[in-house]
């Protein structure tokens, strides 16, 4: 690496990354951090099964990271209908399964409208939230009795973009804070099957677009310490 560019990262930069699938936000923190010898921080958690945009600033750049992660979101991926799994995803096993073949493309395009606007969602109990210092998820692992209340989020735009049942794909526009795990969970017992959600893309966050994005192993390419000849 340059030593200006290195300068460059460690005075400040952002840095748009599309999270690998199985990684976690912090996995991607640590190996920028690492390329770049420089404090990173990042502007919005995205599970290990969800890929797309995360916001990566570096420097005095961090300082920017609160107010990039309360902008708008965009995200696109699938629902799975006819079953539910602890996680809301599938971290966990679907279980309570059920028959789907009574439900019209109707009832799925209509089932989107009681979630838009603003509404009280229940966070997942296996999620980063803390509880007493911890977060729940490892409290919910451990069996330990977990207690989340509801929380006022916005939705601005849903949409059912096709469907291949048990499977539909979708599109939401949302407030920081929103859980599309939550969403899932909710969206499948409001048509009486259960759901939850087998993949999830961030696209964007404020005016931040995934297309701007560069892949994680192709930054690291670009940026590590190249050894002396």
């Amino acid at each position: 690496m340059q030593t200006e560019e290195k300068n460059n990262f460690q005075e400040g930069a952002v840095v748009l990354i599309n999270k690998p699938l199985t990684w976690t936000s912090f996995d991607v923190v640590r190996k920028i951090r690492n390329t770049t010898k420089a404090k990173v921080g990042h502007a919005g958690t995205l599970d290990p099964l969800a890929t797309g945009l995360l916001i990566c600033c570096t420097g005095k750049m961090t300082k920017k990271i609160n107010e990039y992660q309360a902008q708008e979101k965009e995200y696109t991926g699938t629902f799975t209908l006819g079953a539910t799994t602890p996680t809301f995803d599938l971290e966990s096993e679907p279980e309570n399964f059920k028959d789907t073949s009574h439900l019209t493309d109707a009832d799925i395009q209509a089932a989107t409208a009681p979630f838009l606007g603003e509404i009280m969602q229940l966070p997942p109990i296996h999620s980063a939230i803390k509880q007493n210092g911890k977060p729940i998820y490892h409290l919910a692992r451990q069996g330990v009795e977990v207690k989340v209340e509801p929380r006022k989020v916005t939705i601005t735009e849903f949409e059912i973009t096709k469907i291949e049942m048990p499977v539909v794909h979708f599109r939401v526009v949302c407030s920081t804070g929103t859980y599309i795990r939550s969403l899932a969970n909710d969206f499948g017992a409001a048509l009486g099957v259960g759901g939850y959600m087998s993949s999830l893309c961030r696209t964007r966050i404020g005016a931040f677009k995934l297309e701007d994005a560069v892949e994680m192993n192709d930054f690291i390419a670009q940026h590590s310490v190249k050894k002396e000849q």
